[in-house]
């Protein structure tokens, strides 16, 4: 239940960061709201890792260095999430955002990618996402 929970938080709050970055990027730039959010992201990363201190730094070195460059993907997902809410909306926007989530996170399911482990997906599956693509389409339109 607290799996759920954090998902429709983290759904949350990716809606609610995109809106604003449009916000702040229609006055100062895409890539300068790129630059804030990061860099306002990393402050209260830090400001929580110091009251929590929940890991081991010793870890690190176990961490494949492709792993590492994670947080670089952040600036593409915000400057595409920044594009596209401008030309498209917020509500088509997210709503194709979690089709391209899906679609890729089976991928990484059904073969394995990074260390997951595979999963088998059945019929009921490959429905839901057609479905939720048939959604957005009648959105669209």
């Amino acid at each position: 239940m607290r799996g759920i929970i954090f998902a429709f938080l983290a759904g949350a709050c990716i809606t609610l960061q995109g809106v604003s970055n449009a916000r702040i990027s229609q006055d100062i730039g895409t890539w300068q709201a790129a630059t804030i959010t990061q860099l306002t992201g990393f402050i209260m990363s830090f400001l929580i890792l110091l009251f929590v201190r929940d890991g081991k730094w010793g870890g690190l070195k176990q961490v494949k260095p492709l792993y590492l460059i994670g947080g670089a993907f952040a600036a593409v997902i915000i400057f595409s999430e920044v594009t596209a809410i401008q030309q498209i909306g917020v509500t088509f926007t997210i709503s194709s955002l979690l089709i391209a989530q899906l679609c890729l996170t089976f991928l990484i399911d059904i073969n394995g990618w990074f260390g997951m482990e595979k999963r088998k997906m059945r019929l009921p599956q490959f429905i839901g996402i057609g479905l939720m693509i048939v959604g957005v389409v009648i959105l669209k339109f």
